[in-house]
């Protein structure tokens, strides 16, 4: 299988990048033929707002040499990742004239919010979902807190809804949880060309062993990945619990604020994957507080690796990734005292639960599991013709 994978990269490395990351070298390891269509965010700084607005709507320059590598390579399938804000729709077309199949993998629910989150002032939000012009988040500055950077992901949205491309230039997407596709198709997606597949994890570090203590937290240092829930809860009691915060954000100073008056916290930073690890297997409970609607975390497929139970919220597809009382347990959104008392009064089937998560692990997040989805999923689409190539070949891209 010849694959072309094109990607986004962020500024600041995420999980996008690392599944980006993950996928390519599983099907180079698997024997696939892959070739990278790669462009940072680091770009976007020699880039006025104007150029920039109009390059997310689409870029001619893209499309050019996606174009160019489609013929010189002839791949059997496109595979997308991000393209906000570099490579644009505009790839999806240049495929589609080369008559190459796309698939393109949903890390987030960009395609029906302009911020991505479905999350607004600390709390879910869906008011845009299922709208042609998602007009709310401009005026409540959902994209960066910048009424004009919103509106260019709003005309982005706008002009592709309109001009079919999100129905007719893609032949399969791939969610990561059943409720994140529940959410895609209440947003207009095409419910036959979505099909789930989790995220896994390419290197296995084995279950910890020995003596585990406290609770750790890795994510983003911002509001919707709950960080405050957690501060509050340790406020609120004097016991002796440990609780080590791993990460980097926004909220980077009221984490250092808390650690330097408690000593029962450790702020570590942000640290390499393989550090994250160790104290992960060392962990006795992994606290994961988000508020919004998580994708499909790989902090709770690392700590199921790792033999580590996992403390989050019932929310979203947190049902379907954490089975309550079997691989941890799940707690009222947002509730500061139930949080409270699963960190100072922890459950004593910890280590039971433990067990649980590393044999979920093993039967449904490994690689070379990933890896017959993946083909599944590419064979589907070149076994076919695809519905992006079957319907309205009359219609143009825009003009290059």
């Amino acid at each position: 299988m010849r694959v072309l994978l094109i990607h986004n990269s962020y500024r600041q490395r995420g999980g996008e990048d690392a599944v980006f990351e993950a996928e390519r070298d599983l099907l180079i390891h698997n024997g696939c033929d892959v070739y990278v269509h790669h462009v940072s965010n680091d770009d976007i700084l020699d880039i006025n707002r104007m150029s920039l607005a109009l390059k997310t709507l689409w870029n001619r320059d893209q499309y050019k040499v996606i174009q160019k590598e489609l013929r010189e390579i002839g791949p059997d399938v496109a595979h997308f990742h991000n393209t906000m804000p570099l490579v644009s729709p505009a790839g999806y077309y240049a495929a589609h004239r080369a008559h190459v199949p796309v698939v393109q993998t949903l890390h987030n629910y960009r395609l029906i919010c302009p911020s991505a989150l479905l999350f607004r002032d600390g709390a879910v939000c869906e008011e845009c979902v299922g709208r042609s012009i998602t007009t709310p988040a401009i005026r409540h500055r959902c994209y960066r807190d910048s009424r004009s950077a919103t509106a260019a992901i709003t005309a982005m949205l706008a002009l592709h809804r309109a001009r079919g491309t999100y129905q007719k230039r893609i032949d399969q997407y791939i969610a990561l949880t059943d409720f994140a596709r529940e959410k895609y198709i209440k947003g207009g997606l095409p419910a036959d060309r979505i099909t789930v597949k989790p995220n896994f994890l390419a290197d296995d570090p084995g279950a910890g062993r020995g003596a585990r203590n406290g609770a750790l937290f890795v994510g983003r240092l911002t509001p919707e990945k709950g960080i405050e829930i957690l501060l509050e809860a340790m406020r609120r009691r004097a016991d002796d619990v440990q609780l080590t915060i791993i990460g980097d954000g926004p909220l980077k100073r009221d984490v250092m604020n808390a650690a330097a008056a408690d000593a029962r916290i450790t702020y570590a930073g942000a640290l390499d994957r393989d550090t994250v690890l160790k104290h992960m297997r060392k962990a006795e409970v992994l606290a994961f507080p988000s508020l919004w609607y998580e994708g499909m975390p790989m902090t709770i497929v690392e700590a199921y690796a790792c033999g580590t139970p996992v403390l989050a919220n019932d929310i979203g597809s947190m049902q379907s990734i954490v089975a309550s009382q079997r691989t941890g347990r799940l707690l009222p959104p947002g509730d500061i005292d139930a949080w409270s008392k699963a960190l100072f009064e922890p459950d004593p089937k910890l280590p039971t639960y433990g067990k649980a998560a590393r044999a979920v692990f093993e039967t449904q997040y490994s690689a070379q599991q990933n890896y017959a989805q993946l083909m599944t999923i590419y064979e589907r689409v070149t076994d076919t013709q695809g519905p992006a190539r079957r319907v309205d070949e009359h219609v143009k891209a825009p003009t290059c």
